[in-house]
């Protein structure tokens, strides 16, 4: 049964729906096999308002791709560190990556629709789900139950994108006041290339639904650079789509017109990248 959720978060159909495509290809990138148990006929159908989008399809997968393998990275330092995705979507990391206490959170729709389809109970890895109403609720209530002196890791993916800059900046506010040892993952869109890229494919399609971006930045950075963090790292998804060869497999779009691409025709592609931080307040 399909269930009605807000306009943001319908837009995870769009996310979930590149995976599934992903999944069933010979070679895939992402390998989310799980991914299929959520689209049901309502995520079908906002799925094939987007999946002419090759570009954007790209960088989705790239942006997967990029965040699983930082994550593996820090699994494989510590196999029981914590990690929070806020804005979790339909994000299945917990059954796909070895180890770790996963906490996810989003809005109730999100979360029930998880639950019905893919039980917590048939997750390897710890892993709890939390349901919060983002425009009225607080993540410092929703996370207290957590030992904020322990070093967390958190993804925030395919989310800033929507918010105003007031409002990443009191999520960052929550967040440092209760982890004073925290890493961040996410993925950051300046202004220019919404304007390029953006504002007249994927855009006009996410408004159909409801939602819409927010007013970007020029500089999205500077939101976590003004605020205690240091940047540890920057992956143009773009680039690591080209230098995967996620062009020429999805696109068939040869490894040298790839790079010509990028290099030469449209090099603002890649000034979307998901960026790593560590906030240096840390003890």
């Amino acid at each position: 049964m399909s269930i009605n959720m807000n306009p943001v978060s319908d837009t995870a159909y769009y996310c979930c729906g590149v995976r599934m495509q992903d999944a069933q290809r010979a070679r895939s990138f992402c390998g989310d096999a799980y991914a299929k148990v959520f689209m049901d006929e309502r995520g079908m159908k906002i799925f094939d308002k987007f999946k002419h989008l090759t570009l954007s399809n790209v960088n989705n997968i790239s942006r997967c791709l990029i965040i699983d393998d930082a994550v593996r990275q820090r699994l494989t330092k510590d196999s029981g560190l914590t990690i929070i995705s806020i804005g979790a979507g339909f994000d299945t990391r917990p059954y796909r990556l070895k180890g770790g206490h996963w906490i996810e959170l989003d809005e109730p729709q999100i979360i029930d629709h998880k639950n019905e389809k893919l039980p917590v109970s048939q997750c390897s890895n710890a892993l709890t789900r939390i349901a919060i109403n983002f425009a009225n609720e607080s993540l410092s209530d929703k996370l207290a139950f957590l030992d904020g002196n322990k070093p967390v890791l958190i993804i925030i993916e395919g989310v800033i994108m929507y918010l105003e800059q007031p409002a990443v900046a009191k999520t960052i506010a929550e967040i440092t006041a209760k982890f004073p040892d925290h890493d961040v993952i996410c993925d950051l869109m300046p202004r220019r290339f919404f304007d390029k890229y953006a504002s007249k494919s994927i855009h006009k399609l996410i408004q159909e639904l409801g939602a819409s971006f927010a007013t970007l930045p020029e500089v999205p950075r500077k939101v976590f650079l003004d605020n205690g963090y240091q940047l540890m790292g920057v992956v143009p998804t773009y680039q690591y789509a080209h230098e995967i060869g996620a062009f020429k497999e999805l696109l068939k779009l040869p490894r040298f017109a790839s790079g010509f691409m990028l290099n030469v025709l449209m090099p603002d592609l890649k000034d979307y990248a998901v960026h790593e931080f560590k906030f240096k307040g840390a003890r």
